[in-house]
This record gives structure tokens, sequence and C-alpha cells, in this order.
């Protein structure tokens, strides 16, 4: 056998060291296709679904964004009716209320009216009943008056002009 190093026996032996470089050369070339290809297999598996993982995250992410984003735009539609309902509402209120305030002045005019046509049929009553009145304490007046400073004749020749003057009238 071959040693190397001269002496005492106690040398490295080619043969042990070729046979240690093949088995190391064979471990490698096992680990290689037991170890090696399916850890590298897994790796890759796991790179994938990291990034499958990564994707779907950034996919999410871009969808939660666009989900917020018409969200807001919904939110700000509807705050835009809101205030446009409620405008309408306050120009309808103003609208009612110019309405009610026109009807109760029409009203309000239409009872003076008629009140005041009311008070002057009154008075106009009034105003008839106190001149018949007048007329009719005139008369009594008058004929007190005249039986005091009237002889019987004379009443007489009075009632009958009086009589015929009223007889021309008709």
């Amino acid at each position: 056998m071959l040693v190397l190093g001269a002496g005492g026996g106690e040398g490295l032996l080619v043969g042990d060291m070729l046979f240690q470089l093949v088995m190391f050369i064979v471990l490698l070339v096992l680990l290689r296709i037991f170890a090696w290809t399916p850890l590298m297999n897994v790796m890759k598996e796991r790179e994938d679904h990291i990034a499958n993982e990564i994707d779907t995250a950034e996919k999410n992410r871009q969808d939660a964004e666009r989900m917020s984003q018409e969200a807001q735009e919904e939110l700000k539609k509807t705050r835009q009716e809101a205030h446009q309902i409620i405008e309408e509402a306050r120009k309808t209120a103003k609208e009612q209320e110019q309405e009610i305030l026109n009807s109760a002045r029409a009203e309000g005019d239409r009872i003076k009216e008629s009140a005041r046509e009311e008070i002057e049929a009154e008075k106009d009553k009034a105003i008839q009943a106190l001149q018949d009145h007048v007329a009719t304490l005139s008369v009594q007046i008058a004929s007190k008056v005249i039986e005091k400073e009237l002889s019987e004749q004379d009443q007489e020749q009075l009632i009958n002009e009086y009589i015929k003057e009223l007889g021309e009238e008709r």
C-alpha cells in the first residue's frame, strides 16, 4: 500500500483517502438526489406560496382601496342628496309659509270687508230707524202743536189738503 509520509506507520493511506473521497462523492450525489432536490422543491414551493400570498394581499389591498374610494364617493353623493333634500324642504316650507300668510291676509281682508259691509248695513238700518222714529215724533209733536193752535175747522182743512196732495202724488 501506498503511504504518504515517511516513517513509522502512522501515515495516511491513499486507499483510505480514495475510499473516503468516493464515499464523500456518493454521499453528495445521494444528498443531491434525496435531500437537496426535494429541499429545493420545498423552497421553490414555499417561495411560490409566499409570492402568491403577497400577490393576493396586494390584490386585496387594491380592492380595499377601491371599495374605500367607492364608499367615500357614495357617502359624498349621499351627503349631497341629503343637502339637496334639506334645501328643497326649506324652499317648500318657505313657499307654504308664504301661501299660508297670503291666505290668512286674504281671509282677514275678506272678514274686514264683510264686517265693514255689515257695519254699513247696520248703520243704514239705524239711520232709517232713527229717521222713522224722528218722523213719528215729528208727526206726534206737530199733531199736538196743531191740535192746540188750530181750531177744528183748520184741522179739517189741513187734513183735506194733505189728502189731496197725497192723491196728486200717486
